[in-house]
């Protein structure tokens, strides 16, 4: 490689800074910076999506403009180098000793192909486990959210990372850190919630543990994605300035700072008319000058492209190139159709100054610098990779991971008493009662990718999915091994025909309990109920549910619903006639055995909701953080009441809130309050509560949310026991965006409310702000520490 580099006119090795990893990075970033060619510079902004192994054999269901034109072969596009390589592991079913031997083919390719010898970045997607055929699949972000619990969101990111790390894999896309704001959104399932503060905390965790194994998280998308009008993938934004700053900007801020992600993936979407791609105020003014982001800004697939075929921004693939690089974006991904000779000529022709490459090329330079990849000693490194094992990337102690999440994750939602069930005859029906793909998410192999290609992998090694992932009918049938167990699976969520009902109806009727799971089936763009492209009309249960679930509940058999979904769906009087409502999201490939665990009552349910369950089938309900007209009043007769409000969720005995106590009266407003309560399981079981801590401001220059999501603290007791939750509440939590688009604490009174959820809140206190009114900046406290001790 040394002698390559020198016969092309480089400085002898001694003088190359670049390559000497005791040098500063940002010395050795501008020495090679200063040796390469305009066509080297543009080489690193752009990236390659390594054709499947049957070419001409759909992988993914891609519209035909993103593979318009077919890119070059390997060695040809990476001729002045190359950024990133695009999915190695998770574009075709490949084992894990085929996906590392063919990404060291593909990166000898890479730097045999460049005059440096410089490799390229791998990234893969990481939202329910690394997406590759034979990888653990973890539960979907709605259900972390659902287990209030970081620390094992963050256990799970480091494992997922470390597995990463063995495969030969840089940076990772995930996690998403866009706010839940309309269910009917296809990729609601990819969300945390609806809170910004949860995703905040737990998109932190994730972040924390994927960066803490050595992979680079990438957190998305950068910013409005989630907030497109009626729900629908990639339309316009047209939230106002507050509301963005408010609550889709909080989780970035949070995570930028807090979490240590050295990437972000831009939102393909248009804030209030502009195509995020193409915004300079947003991916510099705000993400660079007001975050301090210093890391690298990755378009979405396709994005930059989209700036000319969707968004009609553009007029030519050079102008979108020249659009999206002056905005910031520094690498173009899947693959380059933009960022290549399109940018080249725009530079040539004096369109584009050469010094925003120059950033670009920097920023992707100095993360390679960062991971070893300018370093001599990479590719022994790479080669020094040990062969995986078949099931290597679905060990034993990830799925024990996977199952504890996944039982975290289940909310009870209602119980009259039936569960947990004790043996007799139990008919289990339902379209998900026996189908593993119920349980993953659209980012797990199975439902993101074509299955055109298993049949023949599954036949070398026995899986067709990749990992085993029981069904409901197999682990209810372990769990409750006395019981007399009757399936009757009813056809699709989305196409369930007379017989299905009639043979489900006839099965209960039998019992004496049944179970009735019903919910999504994840997929991609339309090919699913839910997952991205699969927008919802409405929030009524997919195709005839609803009428299969009346049908049950009328025989009189006392029923469970089990509801396995990527959204939160509206049961209406479905959930008053039920004995019991289970929800579970997308739990992921243990995620039957957790669900199973908790109607035995093996499982203790710990979840709770991390979105509202909406009352009705309305479109556009909006999320519990409302000011006060947004909920129920006397100048509209809509009724916005949710069936089940955020962060509700059952156990199996019952807890008293007592004794609280607010440290003073009145604080500075830079000042910190403590708010303490006493917790007590009053019931005969023992059992996890949620305590949960609300601030509201009842008088304010903007409107404001009835009341938000502070802290909360998992607190385990026995039965008859206590334990004191200690809140420390700094002033800056009260702060919002003003009139003048600043963040600022006011004086004022302020309410704190804690209790079960954010509609059952027993005990009540309040403090006043006093001072000058602050304007707070990018440093501002952003947590409310927590300190639980028993009594």
């Amino acid at each position: 490689m040394t002698e390559r580099i020198a016969q092309s006119g480089a400085d002898g090795l001694d003088q190359q800074i670049w390559r000497n990893p005791s040098s500063p990075v940002s010395d050795r970033v501008a020495d090679l910076l200063r040796r390469m060619t305009l066509e080297e510079k543009i080489g690193q902004l752009g990236s390659y999506w390594s054709a499947p192994l049957r070419p001409g054999e759909p992988v993914l269901p891609l519209p035909d403009w993103a593979t318009d034109p077919m890119p070059p072969q390997l060695a040809e596009a990476a001729t002045a180098g190359l950024g990133q390589l695009t999915r190695v592991y998770g574009t075709e079913p490949v084992t894990p000793a085929a996906g590392l031997e063919r990404l060291r083919l593909l990166q000898r390719t890479v730097v045999a192909a460049n005059r440096f010898g410089i490799p390229a970045l791998v990234h893969e997607e990481c939202l329910t486990g690394l997406l590759s055929w034979t990888a653990t699949v973890f539960p979907t972000p709605l259900a972390w959210g659902a287990s209030f619990d970081p620390e094992l969101v963050e256990e799970m990111a480091t494992a997922i990372g470390e597995s990463m790390r063995r495969s030969g894999i840089h940076m990772g896309l995930a996690p998403v850190l866009d706010v839940t704001r309309d269910y009917r959104w296809g990729c609601t399932e990819e969300t945390i919630g609806d809170d910004p503060h949860l995703v905040a905390t737990v998109g932190t965790a994730y972040v924390r543990g994927l960066e803490k194994a050595g992979v680079v998280a990438t957190v998305k998308h950068f910013a409005g994605y989630s907030a497109s009008v009626a729900g629908r993938n990639m339309a316009p934004v047209t939230c106002g300035p507050r509301e963005f700053a408010d609550v889709i900007l909080e989780p970035f801020v949070a995570v930028l700072r807090d979490g240590g992600a050295r990437a972000v993936m831009v939102a393909q979407t248009a804030v209030d008319g502009l195509p995020t791609t193409a915004d300079p105020y947003l991916l510099t003014d705000v993400l660079r000058h007001q975050l301090g982001f210093t890391g690298l800004a990755v378009a979405d697939y396709f994005a930059v492209w989209n700036l000319k075929y969707m968004q009609r921004a553009a007029d030519s693939a050079g102008h979108a190139a020249a659009l999206a690089l002056r905005a910031g974006v520094d690498t173009e991904l899947p693959t380059t159709h933009c960022f290549g000779q399109p940018l080249i000529e725009q530079v040539r022709q004096g369109t584009v100054p050469e010094e925003q490459v120059d950033r670009a090329a920097s920023r992707v330079l100095t993360l390679k610098c960062e991971l070893g990849l300018l370093d001599e000693t990479w590719e022994s490194e790479l080669a020094a990779l040990p062969i995986p094992a078949p099931d290597a990337l679905d060990s034993p102690e990830h799925r024990a991971l996977a199952r504890r999440l996944a039982e975290e994750s289940v909310v009870l939602l209602a119980n009259d008493g039936t569960l947990p069930l004790d043996g007799g005859s139990v008919a289990l029906t339902g379209p998900l009662a026996d189908d593993p793909l119920a349980m993953l998410g659209c980012y797990a192999f199975a439902n993101h990718n074509s299955l055109d290609h298993m049949e023949e992998m599954a036949a070398r090694v026995g899986l067709e999915l990749g990992v085993a992932v029981p069904t409901l009918s197999a682990a209810l049938a372990a769990e409750l091994p006395d019981a007399k167990i009757r399936v009757a699976p009813a056809g699709r969520v989305d196409a369930l025909e007379d017989a299905d009902i009639a043979a489900a109806v006839a099965a209960a009727r039998d019992a004496d309990v049944c179970v009735l799971a019903i919910g999504d089936r994840a997929g991609l763009f339309g090919l699913g109920t839910s997952g991205e492209g699969c927008d919802a009309q409405t929030l009524a249960l997919p195709g005839r549910q609803a009428e299969l679930a009346r049908a049950v509940l009328d025989t009189g058999t006392p029923t469970v619903v089990v509801l396995v979904s990527g959204r939160p769906y509206a049961l209406g009087d479905l959930a008053g006639r039920a004995a019991a409502v289970v929800q579970a999201f997308f739990p992921g490939e243990e995620g039957a055995t957790a669900i199973a665990g908790v109607l035995s009552g093996r499982v203790e349910p710990s979840g709770r909701l991390p979105v509202s369950m909406p009352g009705n089938t309305g479109a556009a309900l909006g999320t519990y953080l409302h000011p006060q007209p947004g909920g129920p009043t006397e100048v509209s007769g809509a009724d916005p009441t949710p069936l089940y409000p955020f962060g509700h969720g059952l156990t199996w005995t019952t807890f008293a809130y007592e004794d609280l106590a607010v440290d003073a009266d009145i604080i500075p407003t830079d000042g910190t309050v403590r708010i303490a309560v006493t917790v007590r399981n009053a019931g005969l079981r023992a059992g996890t509560e949620l305590v949960q801590l609300y601030l509201s401001d009842p008088v304010a220059s903007a409107a404001r949310p009835i009341r938000w999501l502070a802290g909360w603290a998992r607190v385990r007791l026995e039965p008859g026991h206590a334990a004191r939750v200690r809140f420390t509440v700094h002033a800056d939590r009260v702060s919002f965006t003003g009139q003048d688009l600043r963040r600022r604490v006011e004086p004022g009174l302020i309410h704190a409310e804690v209790g079960r959820s954010s509609a059952d809140l027993p005990l009540r206190g309040s403090f006043v702000l006093e001072g000058p009114e602050r304007v707070l900046g990018f440093d501002r406290v952003l947590t409310v520490p927590v300190r639980v001790t028993g009594l």
